[in-house]
């Protein structure tokens, strides 16, 4: 092995461990269900699954390399949301019809706005200008602006239901729509340009030139990787009730369920793109940013639609005139800061209070 590369072969004991504890802990529900704080033990636990998602997520996308290795760590994020989403859809009735949009859109804020924005800020403080291959951004944006709007602001505007609903067979339609949007940008990403969403050479990060983990090493956390996403499903389904209840008694509206369950599941995404740009690797982050983005929604929508079709559930996809505003301004502020292929200080800042204005209204309507 050259003596100028590092080896990521080594796996810490704490990412092993935090998934089986998880496992005990979900399965030792019955026994300590009357335990007032063992809902709390089940949300430390969830944490560390999610943490430990994040470190086996990398290690399997450092060894596919990209774009391939944030593709993977997108999928499986959208099989968390779309199975909580059913779940609490199923179980909740006609109180969770806006469940679906709720969740989506929040990840669509909590990405353009708040992870883009802390990464642009963290890597801009610490390396004053950062650069991204430009073809691969401004493609995922087309992409993923068509595809919002046409599942979030097209419903509100359509005559044949009333209310920002589809109908069956609009449902069928846009829901198709969107997996070829998809699909073409997957295949546009991973084959046709791929180039597009490598880091460019002049970056210079010596972490480009780590040596992959061995095929045993990531096949080890793959493995380990479909059980933490596994049991975050099952324990954030089963946290679902407290956190409603806590939303409740705090007076505030039922989309901040949304952004709670949002929270959760973009968690190993966030903390992976925050660590990248640290690294000064902002091409990786916009990736994996851009990619949940667009999984999140050119993904969720369509399988929550098409099940809620076959399951015969109403669902509401249209969002109000305010969140349309902050959602506009959301994709104009991030056109323009990811405009040149270079970023600064004062676009992440400008992006962080469009969130925390959006949070902050979400909270005080």
């Amino acid at each position: 092995m050259d003596s100028g590369k590092k080896q990521k072969g080594f796996i810490p004991k704490w990412v092993i461990v935090a998934p089986v504890l998880a496992w005990l802990g979900f399965f030792t529900i019955p026994y300590f269900a009357t335990v007032k704080l063992f809902p709390l033990l089940l949300a430390i636990l969830l944490i560390s699954v999610v943490l430990a998602a994040v470190h086996h997520a990398e290690v399997v996308a450092h060894r596919v390399g990209e774009p391939f290795g944030t593709l993977i760590l997108a999928l499986s994020i959208t099989i968390i949301e779309v199975a909580l989403i059913i779940t609490i859809m199923t179980a909740g009735g006609e109180g969770t019809i806006t469940l679906a949009r709720d969740t989506v859109f929040a990840a669509v804020m909590l990405i353009l706005t708040g992870m883009i924005g802390i990464c642009i800020l963290v890597g801009s403080f610490r390396y004053k200008v950062q650069v991204f291959t430009l073809q691969g951004t401004s493609s995922a944006l087309i992409t993923l602006t068509a595809i919002i709007s046409f599942c979030l602001i097209l419903p509100n505007y359509t005559t044949s239901k009333i209310g920002a609903q589809y109908t069956h067979l609009q449902l069928i339609v846009i829901a198709l729509v969107c997996l070829i949007l998809y699909i073409s940008f997957v295949l546009f990403q991973t084959f046709r340009h791929r180039a597009f969403f490598l880091p460019p050479s002049e970056n210079g990060n010596e972490d480009l030139y780590v040596e992959p983990p061995s095929l045993r090493t990531a096949s080890v956390s793959m493995l380990f990787l479909i059980a933490c996403l596994g049991i975050v499903v099952l324990l954030a389904k089963k946290l679902a009730p407290d956190i409603e209840y806590i939303v409740f008694k705090a007076g505030a509206p039922k989309a901040l369920v949304g952004i709670i369950i949002a929270l959760v599941i973009l968690l190993p995404e966030g903390l992976a793109a925050y660590r990248a740009a640290r690294k000064n690797l902002l091409q990786t982050s916009l990736n994996l940013a851009m990619g949940s983005a667009l999984a999140s929604i050119g993904l969720t929508i369509p399988t929550v639609s098409l099940l809620a079709v076959f399951m015969g559930i109403e669902i509401t996809l249209g969002i109000d005139m305010k969140s349309t505003v902050l959602l506009l301004l959301s994709l104009f502020t991030i056109m323009l800061s990811l405009a040149t292929g270079r970023t600064n200080l004062l676009q992440g800042v400008v992006l962080l209070m469009i969130f925390v204005v959006y949070f902050f209204i979400t909270i005080i309507p």
